[in-house]
């Protein structure tokens, strides 16, 4: 079980299903739902200085009004070294577009790349991160 894990999603319905598996399958004993990747930044560097708070992952969407995933990536590589030291980002989207995939993949601070809605077959598959 993962101390603290958030979720980064605009849709309501995506962030409740995320919230529902990860109490069903116990997967952490704290989640975070967080409607906006802006919001998620500002929370992320209200902990900057005490690590312990900060979710080990951070499941991140792609698609959001205002700053996508990608945007919030752009900006979390400026982000204290103690943030991107504690935190592991794994994408979330629904997109089958490759050159999403593959822009994931390129970046340094993306783990993995999950298609959602995420499912015990996902959460099992992510049982080798530390």
């Amino acid at each position: 079980m993962h101390k603290k894990v958030m979720v980064i999603d605009d849709n309501p319905v995506d962030r409740y299903i995320a919230e529902r598996i990860f109490t069903k399958y116990e997967f952490a004993e704290e989640i975070v739902c967080i409607d906006s990747a802006k919001k998620a930044l500002e929370y992320l560097i209200s902990f900057k200085d005490i690590p312990d708070k900060l979710p080990h992952l951070i499941f991140l969407d792609i698609m959001m009004p205002e700053m996508n995933g990608f945007q919030f990536l752009d900006e979390y590589k400026n982000l204290p070294e103690t943030i991107k030291q504690n935190c592991i980002i794994l994408m979330l989207t629904t997109s089958i577009h490759s050159e999403d995939h593959d822009k994931a993949n390129d970046n340094p601070y993306v783990n993995r790349f999950l298609n959602k809605p995420l499912n015990v077959g996902v959460l099992k598959g992510l049982e080798d991160l530390e």
